[in-house]
């Protein structure tokens, strides 16, 4: 792997490797872009096949944090960190100590949460090295009712573009991945009357939803093959791909996943088969909502508020989308980057405080 050209071409600030062999603690931190403010990006956790496979999903989860904090209309950079190893593992708190360890020297140039395979209670241990972390019990905790809420809000948006009329009531939403965030879009779906079509690597989580929303249960690798309305990708990313939009049977692809598309050709691919496609950094923005509003006491209500406000932002996409002929994933990006260049392009002034 190229890792500097990678870099270059992804337009990252800073890649920190990180490793503390008492604990076997391996991560990797990456900054992707501090314009609009420090670089917030949860903490993934996750049995990686090898370094070079981490490392290109932190380099790309951390560039979705910018684009995502950007289009939120939040004053946010983005960041990711990764660590490498089983996520099941019983012993985390020298783990999650070491972790808040490496985030502290970066002086608050990166603020971590939770993400995928940790919690807020291994956010209380990295808490314990360093106050640049967010997500925490007593404060807002766990980020996915806000996601969900955003996903579902993005997913209603997304259906009254494509049919003119924003209920799911009676659409079949084939949803990938049974964990927090697709169980709270899983509620409001069944709240609505949506048919909810699930599948997990984890048969418990799934059988939950089937159990709690009637939902019914498909093996993992068939969910691209199900007939419905909406494919909703709500576990880990690049389920878009060669492999699998020959088989999607759906209209809409909108979900809580992040980097759904495998590489950015396959946005074209999904417009050129008609298949309208919510961006996945636009639509799932309400975990870093969430976290925005935690750093900034915000009450609950709110946080909740701005994520509701992510309807606006897909149907927004799809309008630029329409008037400059260019698929949405283009359009999103081109939102996103025209308010950082905005802010990067303001004059310095003296503010009299002393601030640099």
């Amino acid at each position: 792997m190229d890792t500097f050209g990678t870099i270059q071409k992804l337009g990252h600030e800073q890649l920190v490797l990180c490793h503390d062999p008492s604990c076997g603690y391996r991560g990797i931190i990456a900054i992707h872009d501090t314009t609009l403010g420090p670089a917030l990006g949860g903490t993934r956790f996750w049995n990686y096949a090898s370094t070079d496979e981490a490392i290109t999903d932190a380099l790309r989860l951390a560039r979705g944090m910018t684009y995502k904090s950007a289009c939120a209309g939040i004053n946010l950079g983005g960041g990711k960190s990764v660590i490498i190893g089983d996520n099941k593992r019983a012993d985390r708190e020298a783990l999650f100590r070491a972790h808040g360890r490496f985030i502290q020297t970066l002086g608050g140039r990166y603020i971590t949460a939770e993400d995928v395979g940790t919690s807020p209670e291994d956010m209380e241990f990295v808490r314990l090295e360093t106050d640049h972390v967010s997500g925490l019990m007593g404060y807002s905790g766990d980020p996915s009712p806000v996601t969900g809420y955003g996903v579902y809000k993005g997913m209603k948006a997304a259906a009254k573009w494509r049919w003119g009329n924003d209920s799911l009531a009676d659409r079949a939403v084939a949803v990938q991945g049974a964990g927090k965030v697709a169980y709270y879009l899983c509620q409001h779906l069944h709240a609505e009357g949506a048919r909810i079509i699930i599948t997990d690597i984890d048969a418990d989580k799934a059988r939950r939803i089937v159990t709690e929303m009637g939902a019914t249960s498909v093996a993992p690798d068939t969910i691209y093959d199900q007939p419905a309305d909406i494919y909703a990708p709500c576990a880990l990313g690049a389920t878009i791909n060669d492999d699998t939009i020959p088989r999607l049977k759906v209209e809409i692809v909108a979900g809580g996943a992040n980097n759904q598309l495998a590489e950015p050709r396959h946005g074209d691919v999904l417009e050129q088969k008609g298949i309208a496609y919510a961006p996945d950094y636009v639509i799932n923005a309400g975990g870093v909502i969430n976290v925005y509003g935690e750093l900034h006491h915000w009450p609950e209500q709110r946080a909740r508020k701005k994520a509701g406000e992510i309807y606006d932002s897909i149907y927004r996409i799809f309008q630029i989308a329409r008037e400059e002929r260019i698929p949405t994933y283009r359009a999103a990006d081109r939102l996103a980057e025209q308010r950082i260049a905005a802010v990067a392009g303001l004059d310095r002034m003296w503010m009299g405080g002393g601030r640099k």
